[in-house]
């Protein structure tokens, strides 16, 4: 019995994730590295409204509940160093992941997480801190760039969307652990509050370190490294005239990430409650109510891409529901700014978008982001739009304080309406532009770019690839097989095991 591909037209057999569950596993020890950004922006979101951290970086200010105040450029640099660091990864994690793979970069990044906790540990000078924030902000920009180009590349077709979306699982789960310390810690009035959540962003770089010794490097990028015919048969069906399209549609995903403003309320909320006339107590435990719910939507988001929706209706749905929350919460701060009423909204349509962003963009961006650039240029494509995601996330983390911060523009809620209006436009760009990927092997989706197939007619067209692979096995072989012959039909993954056995 000769195994071969199916032939076009014709539906791959798809696994369930229990057969799958190797592959889900190593997939899911990479994703850990997402936990560390999870952790790192909660905690840092947290430290800004914390007493015993403000004793030390802050200063005395008795109008402010807490007693203390923050610094604008303190705020600004603190929060924003960190995307600046992953950008500044990011951009150079293509060349990276070239020459030295995915697993190395991901080494790298463990060393300089745990480098960049540690110095933040260790002082109580500004300036060090501002340094030890660009550390940690480089080592996560490899974290996130590596860890997903991974799993896009070693997950079958059907469930490459539950497995890349593990970055959501992980950075929600980091999130609500950075909260719970912080909530616990907060109580406290020395150094100890602001050094134990830091000190929590260990646990990731060194776990993931250790699980790393019994992960494989990506296959795809040992393919195109060593087996010179397989590269040849990816430099065949790509064209130039496919990559620009492909490039600008992975960058303008990226890029929604922070045009849904989530870096916005991700940075600030709890700072942004406090202000709003929440206690620092219930502004902190509301934090851990709001990432509770964004754990739940990754998994919610996660179902729904696997049996209900494909990755162009869930993005076109987060864009809208996510519009929706941020108008809301404007309209409330403009039509009765100060009231417990605008207050409330605030507490539940911040809860509400952090939901909907992580059941639906939140979790479809980065699968979609993977899937859609060319096979040879992924490593390239996708670090550098992560870079321009960093970018984006950076300028929005040292511009949020003029619009919040009581000593500037002071608009409070409203800020909300600029990001009302950026979530509509995302959505206008899904709409239009996005094409359906679900189910798609990255072979067919190289093929259907190729062939220049328009976004509203990729999930019909039918490819080509299967039938290709089949003559090329067949040419190999130096006979035709017999139609009559039993037939094995065999998934992508074990399309490429046996054409490299044929090598």
């Amino acid at each position: 019995m000769v195994a071969i591909p199916k032939l076009a037209g014709a539906h791959l057999p798809e696994t369930s994730l229990w057969k799958n569950r190797k592959c889900l596993l190593i997939c899911a020890v990479v994703a850990t590295a997402n936990m560390q950004y999870g952790v790192d922006s909660t905690v840092m979101a947290s430290l800004q409204a914390m007493p015993g951290f403000l004793a030390v970086f802050g200063h005395p200010d008795p109008k402010v509940a807490g007693g203390y105040g923050i610094d604008r450029t303190f705020q600004q640099l603190i929060g924003s160093l960190l995307t600046l660091g992953a950008f500044l990864s990011s951009i150079f994690a293509g060349a990276f992941a070239h020459f030295f793979g995915r697993r190395q970069g991901l080494w790298v990044a463990c060393f300089l997480a745990v480098l960049g906790s540690a110095i933040q540990i260790g002082t109580t000078d500004k300036g060090v801190v501002y340094f030890g924030r660009l550390i940690i902000g480089i080592g996560n920009g490899f974290l996130v760039t590596f860890s997903n180009i991974y799993c896009a590349e070693a997950a079958p077709a059907h469930l490459r969307a539950v497995m890349v979306a593990l970055f959501s699982e992980w950075v929600n789960i980091g999130s609500v652990l950075g909260a719970v310390i912080c909530n616990q810690t907060q109580i406290r009035l020395d150094k100890s509050s602001y050094q134990i959540p830091l000190g929590v962003q260990f646990i990731v770089p060194v776990l993931l370190a250790i699980g790393l010794v019994f992960v494989p490097e990506s296959p795809r990028y040992l393919l195109n490294k060593g087996k010179e015919e397989q590269a040849r048969r990816s430099f065949k069906m790509l064209r130039g005239r496919s990559d620009l399209r492909r490039t600008l549609l992975c960058f303008g995903v990226i890029a929604t990430q922070t045009g849904s403003g989530s870096w916005f309320l991700i940075s600030y909320s709890t700072y942004f409650m406090v202000v709003s006339g929440l206690t620092v107590s219930d502004a902190f435990k509301y934090s851990i109510m709001k990432t509770c719910l964004g754990f739940i939507g990754v998994n919610v988001g996660m179902v729904l891409m696997r049996h209900f929706l494909g990755r162009r209706s869930v993005m076109m749905i987060g864009s809208a529901t996510q519009g929706l929350c941020q108008l809301a919460m404007a309209i409330s701060a403009t039509v009765a700014p100060g009231t417990l009423a605008a207050r409330n909204c605030l507490i539940a349509f911040t809860a509400l978008y952090m939901f909907c962003y992580n059941a639906f963009v939140g979790d479809a961006s980065y699968p979609v982001a993977t899937e859609v650039v060319s096979t040879r240029l992924r490593s390239w494509t996708v670090g550098a739009a992560i870079s321009l995601g960093y970018f984006l996330a950076w300028l929005t983390g040292f511009c949020s304080p003029y619009f919040i911060n009581p000593d500037a523009m002071n608009w409070g809620a409203k800020y909300a309406y600029i990001w009302a209006g950026s979530n509509f436009i995302c959505g206008i760009f899904f709409f239009l532009f996005l094409p359906e990927l679900k189910g798609r092997t990255l072979e067919e989706i190289d093929e259907l770019f190729e062939r220049g197939a328009s976004a509203w007619k990729f999930k019909s067209t039918k490819t080509n690839i299967m039938n290709e692979a089949l003559r090329e096995v067949q040419e190999k072989e130096g006979h035709l097989i017999d139609s009559k012959a039993p037939v094995e039909l065999v998934d992508s993954a074990s399309t490429e095991k046996v054409a490299s056995k044929e090598e």
